[in-house]
């Protein structure tokens, strides 16, 4: 059977071909297979595992698509694969981060990460997807109406 329209083969590669860097994919929020990455850095570590495993279950009953990358890895190796697929937003959770009272949060489109609060990072970092979210939605918008008054309607 075949298929001559756009389908999902040629929509994942056209953002895939518009949507990428030297580092990887750099996937659209709305087509990402995933839109928060959660990376524990030492998954030997309890309380690493226990923020990760909490951050999770939050994002999780938010409805949101998550991925954990609790494999026993490096961290730049994981930094590399996350880049490489290209999931919007990563979440990392490490020892020192947690002695001072931070988790590291980065866009994958983005420079530089930032630190938010340990106590407070599940309702950040669901606030900051709900503002991107809304950024997009009003260009939509603007798009939307911009082309209508193109079209002189």
């Amino acid at each position: 059977m075949g298929c001559y329209g756009i389908g999902v083969n040629r929509i994942v590669a056209a953002a895939v071909e518009a949507g990428h860097d030297e580092n990887g994919i750099v996937w659209p929020l709305p087509l990402a297979p995933y839109e928060v990455l959660l990376i524990p850095l030492q998954t030997q570590n309890a309380a690493v595992m226990e923020t990760t495993a909490t951050l999770e279950k939050q994002f999780t009953d938010a409805g949101i698509d998550v991925l954990v990358d609790d494999r026993d890895q490096r961290p730049g190796f994981k930094f590399k694969d996350a880049d490489l697929i290209g999931i919007p937003l990563r979440v990392v959770i490490g020892e020192r981060g947690l002695k001072e009272g931070t988790i590291e949060v980065k866009w994958r489109t983005d420079a530089a990460a930032h630190q938010v609060s340990v106590a407070t990072a599940g309702e950040a970092i669901l606030a900051e997807l709900e503002t991107t979210r809304k950024g997009l939605a009003d260009t939509n918008v603007e798009r939307r109406m911009a082309r209508a008054a193109a079209k002189g309607e």
